[in-house]
């Protein structure tokens, strides 16, 4: 529902900015520009994302398809289930709410996002069986949107097949500084509701999971920005990016013909809805603002990666208030968008600092 009111007050907000400008400015041309303005918002989400963005999609479903078949989801949860069950002291540690969780965020690690909406939605239904006051969100449900809200990703699929179709020389060139964003965008929205739910995150598991992940990135970024030149990190980035991303297709492969899956068959299968997930993704305000970026001041300028990296450095906040909490029934959102807020404000900072650090 929050969504319904945000979308038609853009349109409601626009008609009345337009009727001021014709009333008090005397601007008789303002009414066609909108209408213009919307046939040719309509044929760029179309022709220039929606249908360049296919062919890519294509690939790199049919890819991850196959890493689906291998395990790469189960092999992840399976990672990352211990960590889980101390984030989420509510839920009862063989409750199907935290397999569901778990397969979610590992969906949304590879970039999977139509494997990652399925489970979301079951995970928040199964947590909502464990709510109380089936109107307003559960703590346990508070932290499973933020953590969703901070956009987690080792792999910005639709970035990269995005900068492929604009011409970039090098479309990977943003995977680890985006990588770096949305880690800390998952951080601080971890840590902030943690604190807010008085959750206790001083034990083994979560602070050899954040404190060594942290170490790891914080380490990176010291070493790049103190001992490497501008030009030494460009090449870092390249054949980091390049050498990883090439290592999970091949160990997908590997993984697939290990547990003898028909590999050929399962890229086909996600192959299929390459044109589908290309108009979804399409429908994206932000993705039509990154993409008119990199068209107005070049794919490889520094405002263009900076944009793609703003991209993926966390996610829609309302519009995942809206799908997550609205397909439970749940009205009373608490402080699950103020917090979620804040760790897109976080990955933000992070995405103009990384920006700078890579790229500027």
């Amino acid at each position: 529902m929050a969504l319904n009111y945000i979308w038609t007050g853009f349109f409601l907000i626009g008609f009345v900015a337009a009727l001021a400008q014709w009333l008090f400015l005397g601007d008789v041309e303002v009414f066609k520009r909108i209408i213009d303005g919307t046939f040719e918002s309509a044929k760029t989400g179309v022709m220039d994302i929606a249908l360049p963005l296919a062919g890519v999609m294509t690939l790199w479903l049919g890819i991850m398809k196959i890493g689906e078949k291998a395990g790469a989801i189960d092999f992840i949860a399976k990672i990352i289930a211990p960590f889980f069950v101390h984030i989420f002291p509510g839920v009862p540690k063989n409750h199907p709410a935290n397999g569901h969780m778990v397969m979610n965020f590992s969906a949304n690690l590879l970039g999977l996002d139509n494997a990652a909406t399925p489970f979301g939605l079951k995970a928040m239904e199964s947590l909502q069986s464990l709510n109380p006051d089936k109107e307003e969100a559960s703590d346990a449900q508070i932290m499973f949107l933020v953590l969703h809200t901070s956009g987690l990703t080792l792999i910005p699929l639709a970035i990269m097949a995005q900068r492929a179709v604009l011409g970039a020389k090098d479309p990977s060139d943003i995977f680890i500084p985006c990588m770096i964003a949305t880690y800390v965008a998952t951080v601080v929205g971890l840590i902030s509701v943690a604190i807010r739910q008085r959750i206790n995150l001083l034990n083994r598991i979560v602070i050899g999971w954040l404190g060594g992940m942290s170490a790891f990135i914080i380490g990176m970024v010291w070493y790049l920005s103190l001992c490497m030149t501008r030009p030494e990190i460009e090449v870092f980035s390249k054949l980091s990016s390049n050498l990883l991303l090439l290592t999970i297709i091949v160990a997908f492969m590997l993984g697939a013909m290990r547990k003898r899956i028909n590999v050929y068959d399962a890229f086909i299968e996600g192959a299929k809805g390459g044109m589908q997930t290309s108009l979804t993704i399409s429908g994206s305000g932000s993705r039509a603002m990154m993409v008119d970026a990199m068209k107005t001041y070049g794919v490889d300028s520094f405002v263009g990666r900076l944009a793609c990296i703003f991209q993926g450095s966390a996610d829609t906040t309302f519009y995942i208030v809206a799908l997550y909490f609205g397909s439970v029934g749940i009205r009373k959102t608490r402080y699950a968008i103020p917090m979620g807020l804040l760790a897109d404000f976080a990955g933000v900072v992070a995405a103009i600092f990384v920006a700078y650090l890579f790229f500027h």
